[in-house]
């Protein structure tokens, strides 16, 4: 099942759908109320060319896992870690497929992508053991950890500069019925592969990071855990599109531009 989050209506609130049927001609059929739970599905059905899409979910929060590939904690000039590292983007920093990643040019000289599997949660929960972690996922959607990496570097620790306006992309959809274990994750900048990995390469995998992150915090339905990124991190700028495909779930593709009257001086 592919959830996705759009405006409908002349009012322009967002409602939930299931995205059903082959590739250029889906259909999305309207969910009543929220995916949380039982879903129940209405009978209204609108072609999905005709909706614009945003983020699949809003969530509370967004934990995200850093240097959970070995080949980019390596990279990054570190060895992989015991435990899981652990941080947190805020919600305001969410945005949907095709919505522009905004560069903060007035205070960062370097934005990079940094594709990753996201796992989003189904409901409220805390201390879960990892033999149950599954039990609480709604599913699975491609995200992007937008960061400002001489901001990071600059500061020592990660909260400004992975916490811009639009510094987390998600989407297309949600999936629930993916196997997440060994799914090939490809980013793309302007077209060309920049990282390729398969998320059986994670040092620690989405249930011990469902158990590892609920025994800190508690989990709302629709809260993100992003589960990290491998190797290959490089630099955006404006002008550029920037797109993450997940093997069985879908491809999110961003385009960055400079902030509202800074054209000139990004260009």
């Amino acid at each position: 099942m592919r959830i996705a989050r759009f405006p409908f209506g002349d009012g322009g609130g967002l409602r939930f759908g299931v995205v059903e049927g082959e590739e250029g001609a889906e259909q999305v059929r309207l969910i009543d109320g929220h995916p949380f739970g039982e879903i129940r599905l209405t009978d209204t059905r609108v072609p999905l060319a005709e909706l614009r899409l945003v983020a699949p979910i809003l969530p509370s929060k967004v934990v995200a896992v850093g240097k959970n590939y070995a080949d980019h904690a390596r990279e990054m000039g570190g060895e992989p870690p015991a435990e899981p590292v652990i941080f947190i983007k805020p919600a305001t920093s969410v945005i949907g497929p095709t919505s522009p990643i905004i560069y903060p040019t007035h205070l960062s000289a370097r934005v990079d992508y940094e594709g990753e599997l996201a796992v989003v949660i189904g409901r409220l929960c805390r201390s879960v053991p990892v033999e149950r972690a599954f039990d609480v996922v709604l599913g699975y959607t491609c995200g992007n950890d937008v960061t400002a990496r001489d901001l990071q570097e600059r500061d020592g620790q990660w909260t400004r500069s992975k916490s811009f306006d639009t510094f987390c992309p998600l989407g297309p959809w949600i999936v629930t019925d993916v196997d997440p274990s060994d799914l090939e994750l490809v980013t793309l900048l302007n077209g060309e592969v920049r990282q390729r990995a398969r998320t059986s390469s994670l040092l620690h995998g989405i249930a011990e990071l469902i158990a590892f992150v609920s025994d800190v915090m508690t989990l709302l339905p629709g809260d993100v855990i992003l589960t990290g990124t491998p190797a290959g991190v490089g630099p955006m700028r404006p002008g550029d599109e920037v797109a993450v495909r997940l093997e069985g779930i879908g491809t999110l593709t961003n385009r960055v531009v400079a902030r509202a009257g800074e054209e000139r001086e990004a260009s």
